[in-house]
């Protein structure tokens, strides 16, 4: 893994013959999490029983040596000149504000247009949309990148459909993800395409994530929303004690008294800092409940669901997901469970 002393094991820069080459490019100033967040997940697989070649890993940038992060601990890496791009069989740039430096980068820019033709896969986390689109991968295709950076991404690139909300995005052999931890989602999803869901599901287990959260999700769940509103976090202990108690009986009075308020009090305060009354906000996180209980099947029924998650009954819970998703339980389940 990335630290101030790591380094890849040299035996994985050399072909075997089985497992297939996984480069992870570096350079000044990438973001930590970009890389070890993924490479972590692939790292993983070493201690797994797998049904096909698994992975080369190699960490690569123009010079080889320590590549400094933005963080400040350093990464060893190959360089480029070290690794095939002919052998490479997927490429997933990260992102970090040292990116843009990358454009003008000729070696660099040249090593990934030479490792696009053959590249099974190529990919990207966070900023490193850019890099892909400079070379010209994601032109007519799907993206995604941190949100706070998708107007940049359309407007420098109008043939690229970039998806503001997506944590990873999926178009053919094109990966990118959103910012930071999706790199996680984005090389678990990559797992599973490689040695199927149990496989993935038991490095997630290793690693004590979720699975992954389907790329069409957004970026942002409603409890984030929740709390990017509420900016002093007055009803963050609340939320939290909402969430535990999903199904109970969750009227404006209850909460009131949780809250140490007046219920008049109470909902005005909550407006003002939330945007939401409180029935919206209660709304907004029995369908974040019952979002989650779908996808990961656990729970059978999505009548099941709609009472685990305090609809009460599963129209109910079908209008509340067309207001908050456009689509019914059934249609999110279909679409997004493991």
């Amino acid at each position: 893994m990335p630290s101030n002393s790591a380094k890849p094991r040299r035996s994985a820069l050399r072909p075997d013959g089985a497992e297939r080459r996984l480069a992870i490019l570096a350079f000044p100033g990438v973001t930590l999490l970009d890389v070890s967040g993924p490479a972590q997940v692939f790292a993983e697989l070493a201690e797994i029983e797998l049904p096909a070649p698994g992975y080369a890993l190699s960490y690569v940038s123009e010079q080889g040596g320590l590549v400094p992060t933005d963080v400040g601990l350093m990464i060893d890496t190959a360089p480029l000149e070290a690794v095939d791009p002919q052998g490479v069989d997927t490429l997933l740039i990260p992102g970090g504000p040292g990116i843009w430096k990358v454009r003008q980068d000729e070696t660099v820019m040249r090593w990934i247009s030479q490792v696009l033709p053959g590249a099974r896969r190529i990919a990207s986390v966070c900023l490193g949309a850019f890099a892909l689109a400079w070379a010209g991968a994601l032109e007519g295709k799907r993206a995604a990148t941190h949100w706070r950076y998708c107007p940049r991404l359309q407007d420098s690139f109008p043939n690229v459909k970039v998806e503001p909300d997506a944590i990873f995005v999926q178009d053919g052999r094109v990966w990118s993800s959103a910012g930071v931890s999706a790199g996680i989602d984005l090389a678990l999803a990559m797992i599973e395409e490689d040695f199927g869901h149990t496989i993935a599901l038991d490095v997630a287990r290793r690693l004590v994530v979720f699975l992954k959260r389907p790329g069409g999700q957004s970026q942002f769940s409603t409890v984030l929303a929740a709390q990017a509103s509420d900016v002093e976090g007055r009803f963050s202990s609340l939320h939290a004690w909402i969430i535990e108690n999903i199904a109970s009986d969750l009227r404006v009075e209850t909460l009131a008294a949780r809250a140490g308020m007046s219920p008049r009090t109470f909902a005005r305060t909550y407006v003002s800092r939330t945007g939401m009354t409180p029935a919206q906000g209660v709304e907004a996180l029995r369908v974040e409940t019952a979002r989650l209980l779908l996808e990961g099947r656990q729970v059978g029924s999505v009548v099941e669901v709609a009472q685990r998650a305090g609809f009460g009954d599963d129209e109910r819970m079908r209008r509340a997901f067309l207001r908050h998703l456009g689509v019914s339980p059934s249609e999110y389940r279909r679409r997004f469970s493991s």
